[in-house]
């Protein structure tokens, strides 16, 4: 059975950082496109980077561009989410996806699911 356990979220204040940890059992991250998906309250879950199989990496978010850093290690069979700079839009519940295809930034394309973090951000 496939399971993703995200981890690492927490209260932090601007300007600060956190990394988020996806872990996945019953299937090889290595093997899967995994991305990082947030949802602000009141608002729609975005997608917000994505890491291929060849290790590629997507942003989605142009406000995360140059502070947030998707990658993975495969031996630990997790991906990572380095989060830094922290501002106030970017508190949200993160989730890590996995597919067996593409990264996109269209959600329905992502079969497996974490329950999703909660990242904080306040003074």
């Amino acid at each position: 059975q496939v399971h993703l356990v995200e981890s690492g979220g927490g209260l932090v204040q601007p300007g600060g950082s956190l990394t988020l940890s996806c872990a996945a059992s019953g299937f090889r991250m290595n093997d899967h496109t995994v991305a990082w998906i947030r949802q602000a309250p009141g608002k729609e879950r975005e997608a917000v980077s994505c890491i291929s199989t060849t290790d590629f990496s997507f942003d989605y978010i142009a406000s995360v561009k140059g502070r947030f850093t998707i990658a993975r290690d495969n031996a630990k069979n997790t991906v990572y989410l380095r989060m830094s700079s922290l501002k106030p839009e970017d508190p949200a519940v993160y989730y890590c996806a996995a597919n067996s295809g593409l990264c996109s930034g269209h959600l329905g394309v992502y079969n497996y699911w974490g329950q999703g973090t909660q990242v904080t951000v306040s003074s």
